[in-house]
């Protein structure tokens, strides 16, 4: 873990929280097996309690941070730190905040985060953020790219070394709530490209396009860049003027295209404009923002496809069909989003709990149920926990004198109580489905013949 302490900044600031503690992250490439992932935080002074002592005025925050494995439910990240600033002008306190950055090393995996702002001399005045954070290295064989660090300012070759927000020649001061107009008309972005020297990239250059969307799916701004080969990483910041744009949420897509080889990859940031002033004469209604700042917006095509095909056991045929029939990312992605979309119980959460329960159960069954060189979902035991979860009791037979192993899966909420029968039918731990009382499943009553060792 890299820590880096607060610092003040004159920077105006929106918030729809009484208590004005705000959050944001961005991950960067580490290693094979983990990113690194800057949290952003800032505290608006004037939600701080101001506190005198011995002649000394101060406002003190605590920040904590709470990061789990959804899976293993192992604690990553649990501690607390409290920031205390000396304030030496209270007449100027409201137009002030503290603004910070935190580093730490996460492992490939699915993760919550809470991130808790409170102000230590009145613990009523708190807030807390949650996020979903799901880790995959950039560190491998394709074109990747991080994702999107948007700023309130950028200092380009910056002879600052020891600041907090240094990085790659660079200046970065980040902008946690997210927030432009009015206030703060310029966004900048940063981003990192990795493996542009991979053998798998056939042009001798690549497209990098800017796409910005409202949050009606009206493509707002394009531009578009050619990126040299030179070398196998680089760095990529740029910036709008958004003091014309209309108050509204927008999505700020970055896409790298490898036109030869007919491939690409794409991240995705939301942000905020506020500009009271600004008219709204743009009634142009399609989803496509909706589908961009989705989990599905970022991902590249051979990521769609694998998706797709672990989610083939929900698919009804024709949903296959159209599948095998999408030639664009952009067809997949919307796909990908309704096809999830429509199985979430709570539709109008930015975040599909359907789809992250799906996923946690694949790797799961992966660690649990691989077999004979296949991965866990493959295999007969893993499907049957996909589409219907952990069992409500497992009855094991792994040395029995007259029987193969085999297991008996019993699901006693499903259709009045169900079971199903899995056996090791080869001697190599690969368990086969031979019976089930599951509607729809493969059923055979006569299923102990088939397990008699003769």
């Amino acid at each position: 873990m890299k820590l880096f302490w607060i610092v003040l900044f004159n920077i105006s600031i929106f918030s729809q929280s009484n208590f004005e503690f705000e959050f944001d992250y961005a991950q960067f490439r580490y290693d094979t097996t983990s990113n690194y992932v800057e949290f952003y935080y800032s505290f608006n002074q004037s939600s701080l309690s101001v506190e005198t002592q011995n002649s000394s005025t101060n406002i003190e925050g605590l920040l904590k941070i709470f990061i789990k494995d959804d899976v293993s439910g192992d604690t990553i990240v649990f501690n607390q730190w409290k920031l205390k600033h000396d304030v030496l002008d209270t007449s100027s306190i409201d137009s002030q905040i503290l603004v910070g950055t935190l580093g730490f090393i996460i492992p490939r995996g699915s993760f919550t985060c809470e991130i808790t702002g409170s102000d230590i001399h009145s613990p009523g005045k708190f807030r807390v953020i949650k996020e979903a954070l799901k880790v995959v290295p950039y560190l491998h064989q394709t074109l990747s790219i991080s994702d999107i660090q948007l700023a309130s300012k950028m200092i380009q070759g910056s002879e600052n070394t020891s600041s907090i927000f240094y990085k790659n020649t660079y200046e970065v001061i980040p902008i946690p709530n997210v927030v432009f107009g009015k206030s703060q008309p310029a966004l900048f972005f940063y981003i990192e490209i990795y493996n542009l020297q991979s053998e798998l990239i056939k042009s001798e250059q690549i497209k990098m396009n800017q796409l910005l969307y409202n949050s009606k799916g009206k493509l707002i701004k394009e531009k578009s860049k050619r990126l040299s080969r030179n070398s196998n990483t680089r760095v990529e910041v740029g910036s709008q003027i958004l003091s014309s744009y209309p108050t509204d949420s927008y999505t700020l897509v970055i896409a790298l295209i490898d036109s030869v080889g007919n491939t690409g990859v794409s991240t995705a940031k939301k942000f905020y404009i506020y500009n009271p002033d600004v008219l709204v004469t743009d009634t142009f209604e399609v989803s496509t923002t909706s589908v961009l700042s989705s989990t599905f917006g970022s991902m590249s095509d051979e990521e769609l496809d694998d998706t797709f095909e672990k989610s083939r056991y929900l698919a009804t045929k024709s949903e296959i069909d159209k599948y095998l029939r999408l030639t664009t990312i952009e067809g997949k992605r919307e796909f990908a989003f309704e096809f999830w979309k429509a199985r979430d119980e709570n539709s109008n959460s930015n975040k599909n709990e359907f789809y992250r329960n799906y996923m946690q159960r694949i790797e799961l069954s992966n660690q649990k149920y691989a077999s004979m060189g296949r991965q866990g979902w493959k295999t007969d035991r893993g499907r049957i926990f996909l589409l219907y979860g952990e069992p409500s009791e497992i009855e094991r037979y792994p040395n029995q004198l007259e029987t193969r192993p085999y297991e008996i899966w019993q699901y006693t909420e499903i259709e009045g109580g169900i079971y199903f029968v899995f056996a090791d039918l080869t001697g190599f731990s690969d368990y086969t489905l031979i019976n089930s009382t599951k509607r729809g499943e493969l059923r055979d009553d006569n299923w102990q013949r088939r397990i008699v060792v003769r």
